[in-house]
């Protein structure tokens, strides 16, 4: 930013002023902005005001409907190790969502010694009172959005969109659920992206959303 950065010498006329102030603008780092977002996408940060996830930053949540939370600001190092993970997965499209469960595993690791997550359970809700240490279905679906769209606006992916978020369990015989989605480009088959059920380091469940409503 060093044209923006330059003072204004005495005497600069309007017209000079407004492009210095263009340059200004042009040049604020991109990963400074949030990506644009689906209105099934912003639901989920605008639920419980928070930012979006830029190129740059996102917002962990934990402790149940992200009543806790901490910011994760991605390092050279960071990036380095994601892309690394998904550069494995360009074969096909199957090989992609492999990649972006290790992804995931990468977060949970990443972020589990920091929160204290790392003690976290498989399926934990309110039940298990030990909110400090655990996710709940709707920290895991903000969690794992957030980081799928990072790698997006990474230009990462080769194969799948990040989709919005998908729901379940609005009947008697089926727990309320819900879940990160991304969407594969050739086919549109939407593919859930499901950690809540797993433990701690253990991959996210990955399968087609038309599957994924039917399960309890």
């Amino acid at each position: 930013m060093k044209d923006a950065e330059q003072p204004i010498r005495r005497g600069t006329s309007r017209l000079q002023l407004a492009a210095a102030l263009a340059v200004a603008v042009l040049s604020w780092p991109m990963s400074a902005q949030a990506a644009e977002l689906s209105a099934g996408q912003s639901q989920l940060y605008t639920s419980v005001s928070i930012y979006p996830p830029t190129a740059s930053t996102m917002t962990v949540c934990y402790g149940f409907v992200c009543r806790r939370r901490q910011m994760l600001d991605f390092t050279a190092a960071d990036k380095a190790a994601l892309t690394k993970i998904m550069t494995a997965g360009r074969a096909n499209a199957a090989a992609e969502r492999g990649a972006m469960q290790k992804a995931v595993i990468w977060l949970d690791r990443h972020m589990g010694p920091i929160l204290g997550t790392d003690k976290r359970v498989a399926k934990a809700d309110f039940r298990y009172f030990d909110d400090k240490h655990n996710y709940d279905c709707w920290d895991t679906t903000r969690n794992t959005t957030s980081l799928l769209l990072v790698l997006q606006e990474w230009g990462l992916f080769k194969f799948h969109n990040v989709g919005d978020p998908r729901y379940r369990g609005y009947s008697l015989v089926q727990t309320p659920h819900n879940t990160a989605v991304v969407t594969e480009r050739a086919t549109k088959v939407d593919w859930a992206v499901d950690l809540w059920p797993r433990g701690y380091l253990q991959p996210p469940d990955v399968m087609p959303v038309a599957q994924w409503v039917t399960e309890d």
